[in-house]
């Protein structure tokens, strides 16, 4: 089971999310509302505008989305799948210099994942992140639509 400590799911991203590791995007905190990435322009990172790419900056806002499903699911004991089923951006400002992206919405990610149960094995959910920069203005923000599958926990049932 992973720690959720910014060194544990960083240490994760490492082995199982390598293009997040390489592009830079390290979490900085995580707790039972809130998870916070940050990421620094760099040259690996960058588009021809020197600037953050912008699927960068998704995967930095996508993972503090995803953080805050994957504790609450551990935190259930639940056996659930989860993806990505839609996601929408917007684009306020270059992104340069350091950029902290954050999703608050734990509690709804909290209701979402007790609310399965065997009679309702299925539910959506639009969680966001906004990216911020170190003047403190928002570059992007990112809405993601995930889908929640609750797996066959019968043990009679054939795989």
């Amino acid at each position: 089971i992973l720690e959720y400590t910014p060194a544990q799911i960083n240490r994760y991203t490492f082995f199982k999310l390598p293009s997040v590791w390489w592009c830079g995007i390290r979490v900085k905190e995580i707790n039972a509302q809130i998870c916070r990435a940050a990421v620094q322009l760099r040259w690996f990172n960058q588009n021809p505008f020197q600037s953050i790419f912008w699927a960068v900056q998704g995967m930095a806002a996508e993972l503090t989305t995803g953080m805050l499903l994957v504790r609450e699911i551990e935190k259930s004991n639940k056996k659930v799948s989860f993806l990505v089923l839609n996601n929408k951006a917007g684009f306020s400002k270059k992104a340069r210099g350091r950029i902290v992206f954050q999703c608050d919405q734990g509690k709804i990610a909290a209701e979402a994942i007790a609310s399965l149960s065997p009679e309702n094995k299925t539910r959506t959910l639009w969680l966001s992140s906004t990216g911020v920069d170190e003047q403190g203005d928002q570059v992007s923000h990112f809405e993601f639509e995930w889908t929640l599958l609750l797996k066959n926990t019968d043990s009679t049932a054939l795989n």
